[in-house]
């Protein structure tokens, strides 16, 4: 069995990843609030990255993770040359999409993530799949997923309260 009997209430280290989870978040989405269509497409730095790629690049990093600490490998796409362009494009904001739909997705999976913070068995381990940035044979305890995710979810808000600087001189905590 893969959960446990907590579904609501979260205690000791579930309470503390779900902390650590929610802070980084918030930092992330208190950064992109008031921005215009235009605003979260902006590039003002020398990187790709925009506003909008960025929450939309979070969204499913977490929703892949999440779907890895339960399921395993096969919930990873390939990665090589062939996959290059779709990777590419988790960074960028469609035309076809917005804002508020990039944040709605994201509470979306944030919800499901959160649900399987509070009832998972962080122990379940799964082997990586095969990918030049992972070690042949490694695997990844659900708790080091969750552990992943924050750390991810922590760098690109940084990166978002660069952007959004750059953009209009707003700072998340300033």
């Amino acid at each position: 069995m893969t959960t446990t009997e907590a579904t609501t209430t979260a205690t000791g280290e579930r309470a503390d990843l779900l902390d650590a989870l929610g802070s980084h978040r918030w930092f992330l989405t208190r950064t992109v609030q008031g921005l215009t269509e235009e605003q979260a497409r902006l590039r003002p730095t020398a990187s790709e990255l925009t506003l909008g790629g960025l929450v939309k690049h979070v969204t499913a990093t977490e929703k892949m993770w999440a779907e890895f600490a339960v399921a395993g490998p096969a919930t990873f796409p390939t990665f090589d040359e062939s996959t290059a362009a779709d990777w590419a494009a988790e960074f960028v904001m469609l035309p076809t999409e917005t804002l508020g739909g990039l944040l709605a997705a994201y509470a979306e999976v944030a919800e499901r993530t959160d649900e399987l913070v509070r009832t998972l068995d962080l122990d379940v381990t799964h082997p990586l799949p095969e990918a030049p940035w992972f070690t042949p044979g490694a695997t990844r305890s659900a708790r080091r997923v969750f552990l992943h995710v924050i750390a991810e979810t922590a760098q690109h808000a940084g990166h978002a309260d660069i952007l959004r600087e750059s953009i209009d001189g707003q700072k998340t905590m300033g």
